[in-house]
């Protein structure tokens, strides 16, 4: 129990240090592969909820986390976003 809540600290952690930091002209090529997962998890988990709460009853199949760590762009589509 007590490894889950360092591994989940250490997630959020890493995530707000990620979502906190200014980025200047920084491209994917210069980031490491912890802030590349991140903030591919970042992306992704925004998907879901924004497709969730934007468009729930349109098919949409949600590419696997791998997918966003290569683009590190939103797959939700264009008309489910505000």
């Amino acid at each position: 129990m007590t490894n889950i809540f360092i591994a989940t600290f250490g997630v959020i952690c890493v995530i707000t240090t990620v979502i906190t930091t200014p980025k200047v002209g920084v491209s994917q090529d210069e980031l490491t592969e912890i802030e590349i997962a991140a903030k591919a998890l970042e992306i992704y988990l925004q998907d879901k909820k924004d497709y969730d709460k934007y468009c729930p009853l349109r098919t949409w199949e949600q590419p696997s986390l791998d997918t966003y760590k290569e683009t590190l762009k939103s797959y939700l589509p264009k008309d489910c976003k505000k």
